[in-house]
């Protein structure tokens, strides 16, 4: 069936009023090999014939695995209140609220979750509906962009790589450029941000630099000083952007504390479980200075002309959509079921319980650096952490292999995560939770030692369920 409302008759007057003969040409500056081509489908099948596939499809993935996986998406006990709340009919399938008269109730979740996050960043501006961590982190940096009128930008290679890469994609259709600081490499300092190098970059007077991008923790787990970071980027006239996990700032500075002009971060640690690829939840914050640099959905609170509380959208018009490189937002979608998540979430535990999940898993990932160094796997880097770490194993991508087949998620490999980097060939990124066992600790440093040979290992069970 065509849903275009177009007759051939309407396509014959545009294509001739365009001087071409046919819709093709239109896309002729496509490359053939990335056009759109047939759909090579399988026949169709039976309702129940499609159950029963998709339950065969299902029965591959391993739901058994003792996890230590981390680096970026951490799992996390979700209070059962967050799914209750997220699938109410009118917040679930819920427009974007251009109608404040008939948005009341998503205006005042994105509301309040703009609120919490203001808290835990020590920000006064927070928007919503970003698309995950990497794209607002892309966003962060061409804030700074816009506001200091410099097209250079400096990220600190402790920044995820996901979003290093959608950086480079956000700038390569521009005249933006961005620069790599490297990692210190060996010393106490070794894994953090190489603060005389991204002195030197700053310090070139022919190349002024718009914003510095560093995160906390790292993508290595480690706690970088943002204080020095921050004080240097300032020097120089740029903006400072802090890459944030949410989680880690009830322990841990806020980024407004070291003086962060932006904070960006994966919101998906607060109430969303790790999915293949999302949705997830793009966090970006700034200063009041900011606001108008800042994309997407900024929700204020009002009073009607009968004096009750009101809330509407602010600082968003459709306008922004169509103005393409001068926008300083196209998000169209309305991604504030995963904020309302995140609201849910960090209003069921409250500030005392966010201490508690980070100072649990501080505990727990303690705990495993000490097993896996008796194991004899020690650290890679010697700086503080808090609750991921890299370890040091030779050939770690053939043991990380064999460790799956024991049941054990041994986190990643950081020759796959970080390749093209000689100093952490032999590295394995660990994380631990307050989800995270001592049984499934002890059961991957067992497992572990009898991989390495440092002494006869004990019988390991197929998989993590007897632990459980």
């Amino acid at each position: 069936m065509v849903y275009g409302p177009h007759t051939p008759d309407d396509r014959s007057r545009m294509l001739a009023a365009l001087g071409i003969a046919s819709v093709d040409e239109l896309f002729e500056v496509i490359p053939p090999a990335v056009r759109a081509r047939p759909m090579d489908l399988p026949p169709g099948l039976t309702e129940l014939e499609l159950m029963a596939r998709l339950r065969t499809l299902a029965g591959h993935n391993r739901v058994d695995l003792a996890s230590f996986l981390g680096a970026g998406v951490y799992r996390h006990h979700l209070p059962p209140v967050v799914d209750q709340v997220l699938l109410r009919g009118e917040f679930y399938t819920a427009y974007t609220p251009y109608q404040p008269e008939i948005s009341q109730g998503t205006l005042q979740t994105i509301y309040e979750y703009q609120s919490l996050l203001a808290e835990l960043t020590g920000l006064d501006v927070v928007s919503a509906s970003h698309y995950d961590g990497a794209t607002a982190t892309a966003e962060a940096a061409l804030m700074t962009c816009r506001a200091t009128r410099r097209d250079r930008v400096l990220v600190s290679r402790g920044v995820h790589p996901q979003a290093r890469r959608t950086l480079e994609t956000y700038f390569g259709g521009g005249d933006l450029e961005f620069d790599e600081v490297p990692l210190v490499t060996e010393g106490p300092d070794a894994g953090t941000t190489d603060l005389a190098a991204l002195g030197r970059l700053l310090a070139d007077p022919a190349r002024p630099v718009a914003g510095v991008l560093a995160a906390q923790p790292n993508v290595l787990g480690l706690l970088e000083p943002m204080a020095e970071i921050s004080r240097l980027t300032h020097a120089a006239g740029a903006l400072f952007v802090a890459a944030v996990e949410p989680i880690s700032l009830a322990v841990l500075a806020p980024p407004a504390a070291y003086g962060a002009d932006i904070a960006a971060g994966e919101g998906q640690p607060l109430g969303i479980p790790p999915q293949y690829g999302g949705p997830y939840l793009g966090i970006l914050a700034c200063r009041d200075s900011l606001v108008r640099q800042i994309p997407g959905r900024l929700i204020g609170m009002t009073s009607d002309e009968e004096g009750r509380r009101a809330y509407v959208m602010t600082m968003r018009a459709r306008e922004q959509d169509i103005r393409r490189e001068k926008a300083a937002s196209n998000i169209c979608t309305n991604q504030a079921l995963c904020a309302l998540a995140a609201a849910v979430y960090v209003a069921a535990l409250g500030p005392g319980g966010l201490r508690d999940v980070a100072a649990t898993g501080a505990s727990r990932a303690a705990e495993l650096a000490a097993a896996l160094e008796e194991a004899g796997a020690p650290r890679l880097h010697p700086g503080a952490y808090l609750n991921e770490f890299a370890v040091r194993v030779p050939d770690a991508v053939a043991v990380h292999r064999r460790l799956l087949r024991r049941g054990i998620l041994a986190g990643i490999p950081l020759a796959e995560l970080e390749p093209g980097d000689p100093s952490l060939v032999d590295g394995l990124l660990v994380c631990a939770t307050e989800c995270t066992t001592p049984e499934e600790i002890e059961l991957f440093a067992w497992a572990l030692r009898d991989e390495l040979g440092a002494r006869p290992g004990v019988p390991v069970a197929a998989s993590a369920e007897g632990v459980r």
